[in-house]
């Protein structure tokens, strides 16, 4: 048997291994990202138990678009694998000022890794009237925008 026919023919009887079984969870699945809902502060929170959020990096966005449509970029770290990321975002106050909470919940009797998850997330943050806006994070000013 020559070597590329014996090396066809090992690859023919090996690689299909490799591939996960169509049958095997996930396999047909495409992988998402968590859809903005998930960040909304809801209702079921009240049994769980507020944590901190590590932001590494805020960044504000401006989408081309008419209105302008404004995006919050946000990088950082969860305490743990099993906090759930919130963000509640103020309408504007009387001087322009939005307001964004970053905080996480969990479970307190839930069993986790003690080990920072890290996230990345683009929360729409919608547009405004016609106007100077400061943009809060956390209590900490972060950009200023005109829409």
């Amino acid at each position: 048997m020559k070597p590329v026919t014996f090396i066809v023919l090992i690859a023919l009887l090996v690689l299909p291994g490799c591939a996960p079984s169509p049958d095997s969870p996930g396999a047909n699945e495409p992988a998402t990202e968590p859809a903005q809902g998930d960040y909304i502060p809801n209702p079921s929170d009240a049994s769980l138990l507020r944590g901190e959020v590590f932001l590494d990096s805020v960044g504000l966005l401006t989408l081309e678009s008419y209105p302008p449509q404004f995006m919050l970029n946000l990088k950082g770290s969860l305490p743990t694998p099993c906090h759930h990321l919130r963000i509640a975002v103020s309408p504007p106050d009387a001087s322009n000022k939005v307001a964004v909470d970053v905080y996480s919940v969990t479970n307190p009797d839930e069993i986790c890794t003690q080990v920072l998850e890290p996230f990345e997330v683009n929360y729409s943050l919608g547009s405004y009237p016609q106007g100077t806006y400061s943009l809060w994070v956390n209590g900490e000013m972060v950009a200023e925008f005109q829409s």
